[in-house]
């Protein structure tokens, strides 16, 4: 699949780009951080790209997605089976919408991902990782709430965020 540039040409290479996968049609989009907010479309099916929940993560985009990021990235590992992560999950929907364009928030399931719950070894769920660069800057187990993990993105220097809905 090719990639396809979404956002505003004005904003400069400098700006901060992240690289996520069309859940309708699964081509690479690269989204200018700063114009999250404003809905963008997928460039090849023009449907939108929700940045304000958590994107879906598997084995196939993790690596691209953490890697071609430009923004720091707060990965839940989680299944579907698991009590803690399903009380945790209405959080981690509030982050993304809080941070959306300075943070990227994604689930990984685990049981769908073995591969990459493997290569970080997550042992207990949910547990949440920021990468920032493509490395892993900080790390939890366990559920919490909303502030440990604004606490957990600002220990990757991103700064508070807007106020609840």
């Amino acid at each position: 699949m090719g990639t396809t540039s979404t956002g505003s040409a004005a904003a400069g290479p400098a700006a901060a780009k992240l690289t996520v996968r069309c859940a309708f049609c699964g081509t690479w989009n690269r989204v200018d951080a700063s114009r999250a907010a404003d809905r963008p479309k997928c460039g090849q099916c023009a449907k939108p790209i929700l940045l304000d929940r958590p994107i879906p993560l598997d084995d196939e985009s993790f690596a691209r997605t953490i890697e071609g990021t430009g923004v720091p990235i707060l990965v839940d590992f989680y299944a579907d089976w698991c009590g803690p992560c399903k009380m945790m999950a209405p959080f981690v929907d509030e982050l993304a919408s809080r941070y959306q364009g300075r943070a990227l928030v994604a689930k990984l399931n685990t049981d769908h991902a073995p591969a990459t719950a493997e290569r970080f070894q997550i042992r207990g769920i949910p547990t949440t990782i920021v990468f920032r660069d493509g490395r892993s800057v900080a790390q939890h187990t366990g559920a919490v709430r909303l502030p440990e993990l604004e606490s957990l993105l600002q220990r990757a220097g991103v700064t508070g965020g807007s106020a609840p809905r």
